[in-house]
């Protein structure tokens, strides 16, 4: 909760006096799709980012009309250099798979777009 949640509130708070007077930002939050998937043995974490979706959308709204655009990504499990590090995330990672689309695991290479696209959207709009 102190990084997932409160974390992203303080680095927020720290920029504003920034973006407000400058009247044009951009915040990213990064989510979780367990939050939409409700994953067992994960309160702890579904609950923090299931805040963080909470938090961005009250950010946005209030933030909007000082020309601050906030948006979210919500990954699912990426293979990261913690995660590669894991052997106990083995059967996960293959459950993961199995419930995607495109049937092959996350990298962090995947998430690049879309953050690059969340950056330049409201440059454009």
């Amino acid at each position: 909760m102190a990084v997932n949640t409160h974390g992203l509130f303080e680095c927020a708070k720290a920029v504003l006096p920034v973006t407000r007077r400058k009247r044009y930002g951009k915040i990213i939050n990064i989510t979780s799709v367990t939050v939409f998937k409700g994953r067992p043995m994960m309160l702890h974490y579904v609950a923090s980012k299931g805040a963080v979706v909470a938090v961005n959308r009250a950010m946005a709204h209030e933030l909007g009309e000082h020309g601050i655009c906030c948006n979210a990504l919500a990954p699912d499990l990426t293979l990261s250099d913690a995660i590669m590090g894991r052997n106990d995330y083995g059967g996960v990672r293959a459950l993961n798979v199995q419930s995607r689309s495109l049937k092959r695991e996350e990298t962090p290479d995947d998430l690049v777009g879309a953050l690059l696209f969340s950056r330049l959207t409201t440059a454009i709009s």
